[in-house]
């Protein structure tokens, strides 16, 4: 699963000016197609690590990714996944999608659930081929959010 060359851990809130400009990194080729800034973007990760559930890949004390996870009515939610993209291929995406779902299970929960936008289409393809399932789509102004929830057991 680790091919040594990165560490995941929880994040600090010493962690969150790197995991800004990983999201940054991550999201901004998104900016023409989508015709506005990726919500990951501009997210305040320094909240998100107290509120919620953040993890990260560091590579040489570089963050190369990053997750951010949260229990909402709806369940258990990958809220942000971000992956430099010089790391991206890497399998460091997959590892943390992998911590992911062993975190709802250790959590209790009997699936994991994920938003994205529509016009990510690179993204859906991915979570589709590795078993999540569009279950809604919420129309929002100038963006559309496509639901995929994941069964886990």
């Amino acid at each position: 699963m680790n091919d040594a060359s990165w560490t995941l851990r929880r994040a600090d809130a010493a962690d969150a000016a790197s995991i800004t400009e990983c999201a940054v990194e991550a999201f901004r080729h998104y900016i023409p197609r989508l015709g506005l800034t990726p919500l990951p973007m501009t997210r305040d990760y320094e909240a998100a690590i107290a509120n919620a559930q953040v993890w990260i890949a560091t590579q040489q004390a570089q963050t190369v990714a990053a997750l951010v996870l949260d229990v909402t009515e709806e369940g258990f939610l990958i809220d942000v996944i971000a992956v430099r993209p010089q790391h991206q291929g890497t399998g460091v995406g997959r590892a943390l999608l992998e911590l992911a779902e062993r975190e709802a299970l250790r959590q209790g929960h009997d699936s994991i659930y994920l938003f994205t936008n529509e016009k990510m289409t690179e993204n859906r393809a991915l979570y589709e081929r590795i078993g999540y399932v569009e279950y809604k789509r919420l129309a929002l102004e100038r963006r559309t959010r496509v639901f995929l929830r994941k069964p886990l057991g």
